[in-house]
């Protein structure tokens, strides 16, 4: 598994065009939960809105196992790259 996800970590960078914020929330959230786990870090202040949002798309996928973050993940980087290739 943390093959497949690797390359699906290399995959995005070869993207041609930007994927949106929430799919970049999606990506960030899906590759912390895969190689972190829970978030546990305390949530940015309330001027930092860029990490306030990336704090929160990574607390939602709390409680999900690492193994099953890192195949959402490499699911949606397919997803992406039939959309953004």
């Amino acid at each position: 598994m943390s093959e497949q996800f690797n390359a699906a970590a290399e995959k995005v960078k070869s993207l041609t065009k930007r994927p949106s914020d929430d799919e970049f929330l999606e990506l960030y959230a899906l590759f912390k939960q895969g190689t972190v786990g829970d978030n546990n870090t305390p949530k940015p202040g309330l001027l930092d809105l860029k990490g306030k949002a990336k704090w929160e798309a990574w607390n939602k996928q709390k409680g999900k196992s690492s193994e099953a973050a890192q195949t959402e993940y490499i699911a949606f980087v397919e997803g992406l790259v039939a959309k953004y290739a």
